[in-house]
């Protein structure tokens, strides 16, 4: 499933990504890696907050949606 299908309180940990090598490099520099577990703090119709290694994230959906979580 996509992170950017998650809801809010919901966590989640990590288990791949899609898209190019430079978008999934963009998301492991901010912390998003295998194995780690994210949640959802936030949520509006262009984005999401998560939680990531104690850090707040914003992101748009199109990145959300190549997280893949489990």
């Amino acid at each position: 499933m996509a992170a950017a299908m998650m809801e809010v309180g919901e966590t989640r940990v990590i288990q791949a990504f899609h898209g190019k090598e430079e978008v999934k490099r963009h998301l492991q520099d901010l912390g998003f890696v295998q194995g780690e577990q994210i949640q959802v703090v936030g949520r509006n119709p262009g984005g999401m907050i998560l939680l990531v290694k104690g850090v707040r994230v914003a992101l748009n959906r199109g990145l959300a949606a190549q997280i893949l979580v489990a």
